[in-house]
């Protein structure tokens, strides 16, 4: 994984992850309705740490968003293509290492039901179900990771 780099993201980054966003294809079909014309914008990158995975290039390969106030992991993706490569797991493991130097002891996470399984895989434990409310349609896992 020494290929690839984590950096904190910038407000210039904002087209980038809001595209990797869009374009993702884990929100295709019923789940659309979820990041259609969502924005990663500016300011919310430089309110929160947000951090990005690169390659070699400066490629933006995936990022996360920590919302340190609330202990939750708000936003994390890897581009299609990049997926199966590490990069999710190095973010992962990256976001515990933040969470650890800004004294969280937990970070809950709401996924998107189908990448819960990649959250167990990187250490998340399932603590519950959300229920569907606003444009969000169907039940999605909660998950918490314990930050030793």
């Amino acid at each position: 994984m020494s290929e690839f780099t984590v950096r904190r993201a910038t407000a210039e980054d904002s087209p980038r992850l809001t595209r990797l966003v869009r374009r993702s294809g884990a929100y295709r079909g019923d789940y659309a309705a979820m990041v259609e014309g969502y924005q990663v914008g500016g300011a919310y990158i430089e309110h929160h740490p947000v951090h990005v995975a690169t390659d070699a290039e400066g490629r933006v390969l995936g990022f996360y968003a920590l919302l340190v106030e609330d202990a939750e992991l708000d936003l994390a993706f890897v581009a299609d293509s990049a997926q199966g490569r590490g990069i999710g797991r190095l973010l992962m493991e990256h976001m515990t290492g933040q969470a650890r130097a800004a004294g969280l002891r937990t970070v809950r996470v709401v996924s998107h039901p189908p990448a819960e399984e990649f959250y167990l895989r990187t250490g998340a434990v399932r603590t519950g179900t959300v229920q569907p409310a606003g444009h969000v349609h169907w039940a999605r896992p909660e998950l918490r990771y314990d930050i030793a």
